[in-house]
């Protein structure tokens, strides 16, 4: 298969999966709303913001550093199985620190302790998301696997929310449902990847664990900073609003986030191919990432234009009109998928790609200081709009402190660039 027509056909895979993605959330949002209420679809939103901290620890990096990894040694299935071993021996251990984690929260902290079941319901995410090796696929250029798992899993799950959930007494099938579909396709990942890619296990050498450990390292660091303004947005405000008020803001954000969502196929496609074209031409990589912001502008801008003008309309349509309160929070996010977008080009797609992984995690832990800051002085006061006001003003900070460091590297992806 001819370079253009895989990254063309990976792209339109992905694009599925996100379409997916966006579709049934929306689907579904309203009708958990409806039948959960603000308070119940608030207490899942908080008990899925902890175990995002799960996923993203026991993820340490690898959804980048091992896709990087297996794309330029696929052709050696000896040198894959080594990564493949080496990573899943790291997750798996981590898994397991995970667990023992969540135990100790449900066991001794009182936050925890009353709706204790639903964490360990929800932590099914955890177990799906480590044996799932969405790297590998995405490291052979395979994206299709992904697309048809998960277009498998999100319409299982679709289904029996509505078939099972009628009212707030059962709102525990939520996290349910949720982790029975991720744990199924990381199952079935997980044995293609072992029986149709013929990858052998085998117990990897400490010195192969931790190389892994330290490609990796940067790259989590990263992502836990970025998590603190992120994923924690919603658990601290968890601990000083109701989750009725969760439950307002968690919508409005989750619906944001699902239209910003349409930029991750081209992120995801792109990825590996633009890892191997930087490594034999600079400058032809530096073309791609030019187009692909220039075309990531205008997308993203018009989305975020839309967004703000008929942010009522939006809730009316997705959420309902008993959820008016969260139409300023949509508003005053708007701008989020502009900013995201340039952030993946600026992070993923050329600070990772050129080596400048050190420099991203300070970038994310500047990032970071200033939202947990920003979180002690606003959110105890203006809960909900003092929350959205830290996601907005904290992802402009970090997108700007990214542009900042390549225009002084002299990586100016904005700038347009003639092909060759």
């Amino acid at each position: 298969m001819s370079t253009k027509k895989r990254l063309i056909t990976n792209f339109l895979s992905l694009a599925s999966v996100q379409g997916l993605n966006f579709i049934l959330p929306l689907i579904t949002l309203p009708y958990l709303l409806l039948v959960l209420g603000p308070a119940k679809f608030g207490l899942i939103s908080f008990a899925q913001a902890l175990i995002q901290y799960f996923m993203i620890f026991t993820d340490y990096g690898f959804n980048l550093v091992a896709t990087k990894e297996i794309a330029l040694n696929r052709e050696n299935n000896k040198k894959v199985s080594v990564i493949f071993s080496s990573v899943m021996v790291v997750k798996i251990v981590l898994l397991l620190l995970c667990l023992l984690v969540l135990f100790i929260l449900v066991q001794f902290v009182p936050k925890f302790q009353s709706d204790g079941i639903i964490y360990y319901y929800t932590f099914g995410m955890v177990i799906g998301n480590v044996l799932f090796p969405v790297w590998f696929f995405q490291g052979m250029e395979h994206m299709k696997v992904i697309s048809i798992l998960n277009i498998l899993s999100k319409t299982i799950f679709t289904i029996s929310i509505f078939v099972f959930v009628k009212d707030s007494s059962q709102f525990l099938y939520v996290p349910i449902f949720n982790s029975l579909g991720y744990m199924m396709i990381g199952l079935i990942g997980f044995y293609m990847v072992l029986f149709r890619y013929k990858i052998r296990f085998a117990w990897p050498s400490k010195a192969e664990i931790l190389f892994q450990l330290k490609e990796g390292r940067d790259i989590f660091i990263s992502t836990i900073m970025t998590s603190l303004y992120t994923t924690s947005n919603t658990f601290i405000l968890g601990f000083f609003a109701s989750n009725t008020v969760v439950g307002y803001f968690s919508s409005a954000e989750r619906v944001i986030r699902a239209l910003t969502s349409v930029v991750a196929p081209l992120v995801q496609t792109v990825y590996p191919f633009l890892s191997k074209a930087l490594h034999e031409s600079q400058q032809r990589g530096l073309w791609i990432l030019n187009r692909l912001f220039y075309l990531v502008t205008f997308s993203m801008g018009t989305l975020s234009i839309i967004i703000g003008l008929f942010a009522n309309d939006l809730v009316n349509l997705f959420l309902g009109p008993e959820y008016a309160a969260s139409v300023p929070l949509m508003q005053i996010l708007s701008p989020l998928p502009l900013i995201i977008g340039w952030a993946n080009i600026f992070s993923t797609l050329t600070m990772v790609t050129f080596d400048y992984k050190k420099q991203l995690s300070f970038v994310y832990i500047a990032a970071s200081t200033l939202s947990v800051l920003l979180m002690f002085i606003l959110i105890p006061t203006f809960r909900e709009y003092g929350t959205a006001w830290i996601a907005l003003i904290t992802e402009i900070v970090a997108t700007l402190l990214m542009a900042v460091f390549l225009w002084r590297k002299g990586i100016k992806v904005w700038k347009w660039q003639k092909q060759t």
